[in-house]
């Protein structure tokens, strides 16, 4: 009875006697299209519950087919995508007297170089230079342009224009025509062998004698110090790969150490010979003070770049030197008094020690405090204030 109710619920006719095959000229019901046969149709349709769980168990168990792989692109590459193939970075301070004839030059030298930009940062000019840049733009949308509320320095200048960049491979160029515009094919040959940063070498510089002396002394404090075996690290003619002006943070007037910040990062550094030319139009913007300016400047770079993660390294070092020298002063001393009875009173060498105990003892809290800091600091704010952007 169990078997015969099912087939008759099932929709399937009784086979015997009583039910002989249709005629063949009596029509079939027509299924409409795409649907399953009737037999199938009912048997779905009277599934039993535990029927139905048992081939939800089984599809759950059922092992997955794994996705399709896909080309995927790290963040790099897609931020690459559709990029410009080059971005030329010119700070600028009252220099209406180029900006044509640099413009021209650059539109000239890079001409044949795919997709490019060229970004000029005023830096608070006092003179026409933002009436010439805005006629520029109208000639060519090629040409960014970053204008400060006031007179930020060079490095807040080039930090702009790097933020803004979207080529490649980024140039850099003082606008005061002594850098040669038709360098940049050398430059961007040269970067593209591997290396990160090119720098210019102005092997003959055209400068006064003011001028040349002082920095080829700089020049080769900075390569002592630092290791890294540059003749010009103040060039402002130089190449930098994308991710270079992206990871490597200027403020202050450390732009003269780009070339080391980047070294100590792990990017590769080297130079090639640039042509130099004497200065046409204004004048310098640079006094003899600016090296004073820069041997601090280079301090600060050797500090933040060998001891910012680890401050007390250095002020612990001379901090326990200080507080050895002094005990060891005093030590010697206070031996001498329980042994010879001498007095101490009249011995100035004895409050010297103890004056070496107390700096020392100072210099040590200072690495400590400097220790705090680095654990909770955060990144700086920008130094500059921008007055409009022509993108």
């Amino acid at each position: 009875m169990t078997e015969e109710n099912n087939e008759i619920q099932s929709g399937e006719p009784e086979s015997g006697p009583e039910t002989g095959p249709k005629p063949a000229d009596q029509p079939q019901p027509q299924a409409p299209a795409g649907s399953p046969p009737a037999g199938q149709q009912s048997q779905q349709g009277q599934q039993r519950p535990d029927q139905q769980r048992h081939q939800q168990r089984d599809r759950r168990n059922r092992p997955q087919r794994p996705p399709r792989q896909q080309n995927v692109r790290n963040d790099q590459q897609t931020q690459h995508e559709g990029a410009k193939e080059l971005s030329v970075v010119v700070p600028l301070y009252n220099e209406e007297g180029s900006l044509r004839e640099l413009y021209d030059q650059i539109r000239s030298a890079i001409g044949k170089i795919g997709r490019y930009e060229i970004i000029f940062v005023d830096d608070g000019s006092t003179d026409g230079s933002m009436r010439i840049l805005h006629d520029l733009r109208h000639r060519d949308r090629r040409i960014r342009v970053i204008r400060f509320r006031r007179n930020f320095g060079k490095s807040a200048a080039l930090s702009a224009g790097f933020n803004l960049a979207e080529g490649n491979f980024v140039v850099t160029m003082d606008a005061d025509l002594q850098d040669d515009p038709y360098e940049i094919p050398n430059l961007l040959n040269e970067v593209k062998k591997g290396f990160d940063l090119v720098s210019g070498w102005k092997k003959k510089r055209r400068d006064p004698i003011s001028k040349t002396i002082p920095s080829r002394f700089f020049n080769f404090v900075t390569s002592l110090l630092t290791g890294i075996r540059l003749h010009d690290f103040n060039c402002g003619l130089k190449i930098y790969r994308r991710e270079v002006v992206k990871e490597v943070h200027i403020y202050g007037e450390l732009h003269r150490y780009i070339p080391v910040l980047a070294h100590w990062h792990g990017f590769r550094v080297t130079e090639i010979t640039v042509q130099h030319h004497p200065r046409k139009y204004g004048k310098t913007k640079f006094g003899i003070g600016r090296f004073w300016k820069g041997f601090l400047d280079l301090l600060t770079v050797l500090f933040t770049t060998r001891y910012m993660q680890r401050p007390l390294h250095l002020f612990g070092f001379w901090g326990m030197l200080f507080v050895l020298s002094g005990c060891l002063i005093d030590g010697t001393l206070a031996v001498l008094k329980l042994t010879q009875g001498m007095s101490l009173s009249n011995r100035p060498l004895f409050l010297g020690g103890i004056l070496l105990i107390i700096v020392g003892v100072q210099i040590v809290s200072v690495g400590l405090l400097g220790e705090l800091v680095t654990k909770s600091r955060h990144a700086s704010e920008k130094e500059y204030s921008i007055r409009e952007i022509w993108k």
